[in-house]
């Protein structure tokens, strides 16, 4: 009879053992592949690394969780206007997790040609911008800033994914996907109420 009880105590062992085996494997399934079946993965735009105005590095990762307008900047275009609306908009959904990030550009016309302490008293003194200015960069071509370079090759834009001018926009979501690409005509009020939605 213990022998009898001892085999039957090895065989439940070993049922209970591949039982929660099967569950193990099923959990980390799951956790691979999440819970529709598709593998769950970070979006690229949080691997980037920037200069901000002031030269310091800006990781995108600290934007996880956050819609993100980014904007190629200029200081002497007919569309630098635009400032205002994108510190109006800074300025009313920041809160809800809005960050608009403008990197200025002297690609388009030679219109941002001052120092990046230039740009920043300038947008400060004519449109009381608070919201985060990165260092000046080229946003196309060979020396065009990575993180532009795969913006554009998100969302490529009329024809091809050059950026025409200055103030384009790319709308990016709390997931870290493009899910816009605005051009200078565009003005920021006219996209507020795709930005609204995602926030």
């Amino acid at each position: 009879m213990q022998a009898s009880l001892r085999a039957g105590t090895v065989r439940a062992c070993g049922a209970s053992r591949a039982a929660l085996s099967k569950r193990v494997r099923s959990v980390e399934v799951r956790a691979f592949f999440g819970s529709k079946g598709s593998t769950a993965t970070v979006s690229e735009f949080y691997s980037f690394n920037v200069q901000d105005i002031d030269g310091r590095a800006t990781k995108m990762d600290k934007y996880k969780g956050k819609v993100v307008l980014v904007v190629n900047l200029a200081s002497a275009c007919g569309f630098t206007p635009q400032y205002a609306e994108l510190q109006d908009l800074y300025q009313k959904y920041s809160s809800k997790g809005l960050v608009v990030l403008g990197f200025p550009c002297n690609q388009f016309g030679q219109q941002e040609p001052g120092s990046n302490s230039d740009i920043k008293a300038f947008a400060k003194k004519s449109y009381g911008v608070t919201f985060p200015l990165m260092g000046k960069v080229d946003v196309n071509g060979g020396s065009a800033e990575p993180l532009f370079k795969w913006l554009k090759s998100e969302k490529g834009g009329f024809l091809n994914s050059d950026i025409k001018w200055n103030f384009s926009k790319f709308l990016v979501d709390k997931e870290g996907n493009v899910v816009g690409r605005y051009g200078s005509t565009t003005t920021p009020k006219q996209l507020e109420t795709d930005l609204a939605k995602l926030l």
